[in-house]
């Protein structure tokens, strides 16, 4: 059996990965990526009905929806410091743990006898610790090496796209054949099956004896999960704080479109809600292919650098696109551009920065990068709200496109910092 600390079993202690090698111990966490995302978007699909049918209105979703973005977004680096110190076991079983605990308040808050609105914002409070995804990108990015990373990463946008559809699928078909509450049941038991899978089949930690050397050192005191100056120092690192506001500015443009896309597709684009649902599928098909097959052979013949300043670029022209569009035919050329660019985008920072830490803090990278997108999530309601209303659709495009060119002439007049290899 080979060992997985690095392909071929170079150098490593062979007990790292348990009783599965490194090939089928990847194959389990994709897996395992993609269970956890298809619940996800079962429970997306039928949270605003069941919030309709407990007379929420549309503010009071805002606030519900505004308390999952803050949560993950104070969790994601927390969780991901406790994945380093902890493994990957411990990491992807609480993941799971609290997904199901999050998915079973769902389901009693369908009960008439409960009260629905109080365990419904309940059922939100897990979700600091629901942080699969990034869990999955260290077991990635510790069994990977430098070369192989981008794509080993991309190929997670294949869990996401296939998470996407079959979790939008699912949950529809289940809460018209069996009740609204029925995908929450289905979706705490898979998640179940999740941790039980994490804690028998995943090894303890998938990172070399280097590193747990690095993160605890011998006759220190123990490192503690909830150390703000240690995740902070992280950012402080060479080249590091650059690509992560690479990562933040570059990308927050399209997060504000795509937090009001909803609202657009019914006032701007005129969609019906299946018309609108089967857009979204067409974003879940492109980034499938977009992350799992073009990423990792563009990453074969191009450097991080340069796919770094292409999707940049891309946002740019799929910006002005964006600003003088009138339909949604005109929307549905640019998703390719768009989809290229958020794809690119996460894959080669989350690479360049898990490179540009050491081995013992990757997880409490991945977890900063993992908070991006709640920020978004908790920004983007209130912003693009009053853009919206203020401007009209084109000012998210002449946004993205004034953002992203003048981010394009910083990168391109100071480069980030080439990665070096580092003690793994």
């Amino acid at each position: 059996m080979q060992g997985a600390g690095a392909p071929g079993g170079r150098g490593q202690s062979p007990g790292r990965t348990g009783t599965l090698g490194r090939p089928w111990l990847i194959r389990l966490t994709y897996l395992l990526t993609t269970l956890e995302l298809t619940c996800l978007f079962m429970q997306f699909s039928i949270l605003p009905y069941l919030s309709k049918r407990l007379g929420l209105d549309s503010v009071v979703f805002g606030y519900l929806q505004t308390t999952f973005g803050v949560l993950q977004l104070l969790g994601g680096p927390v969780f991901g410091r406790f994945a380093d110190q902890r493994g990957a076991r411990a990491a992807l079983t609480l993941s799971f743990l609290a997904a199901s605990a999050l998915y079973l308040l769902l389901a009693a808050s369908c009960s008439p006898a409960l009260p629905g609105a109080y365990l419904l914002f309940a059922s939100r409070l897990p979700s600091a610790l629901m942080h699969t995804l990034p869990a999955a990108q260290m077991v990635i990015t510790d069994l990977s090496e430098p070369e192989e990373r981008p794509a080993a990463l991309g190929r997670l946008g294949l869990c996401f796209g296939v998470g996407l559809i079959l979790g939008s699928l699912l949950g529809g078909t289940l809460s018209t054949a069996c009740g609204i509450e029925c995908p929450a049941v289905v979706a705490a038991v898979a998640n179940l099956l999740g941790a039980g899978l994490s804690a028998t089949c995943i090894p303890a930690s998938t990172k070399r004896a280097s590193a747990h050397a690095q993160a605890a050192p011998p006759g220190g005191p123990p490192a503690s999960v909830f150390d703000l100056k240690a995740i902070a120092r992280l950012l402080l690192l060479p080249g590091v704080l650059r690509v992560f506001l690479v990562k933040v500015v570059s990308g927050f443009p399209s997060g504000l479109f795509m937090v009001m896309f909803s609202i657009i597709s019914m006032d701007f684009f005129r969609l019906e809600a299946a018309q609108a649902g089967y857009l979204m599928s067409f974003f879940g098909v492109l980034q499938m292919v977009t992350q799992g097959l073009v990423i990792g052979r563009l990453s074969s013949h191009f450097s991080e650098e340069a796919l770094l300043r292409a999707s940049v670029l891309v946002f740019v022209l799929v910006g002005l696109g964006m600003a003088l569009m009138s339909n949604v035919f005109h929307f549905c050329l640019l998703v390719p551009g768009l989809v290229f660019s958020l794809c690119t985008l996460n894959v080669v920072t989350d690479s360049m920065l898990t490179q540009a830490v050491s081995a013992a803090d990757t997880g409490t990278m991945l977890g900063l990068c993992a908070s991006v997108q709640p920020l978004t999530r908790t920004l983007g309601p209130t912003l693009g709200g009053l853009l919206y209303r203020g401007f009209g659709v084109p000012v998210f495009g002449h946004v993205q496109a004034a953002v992203n060119f003048l981010l394009l002439l910083v990168i391109w007049r100071h480069p980030p910092p080439r990665k070096r290899d580092k003690v793994r």
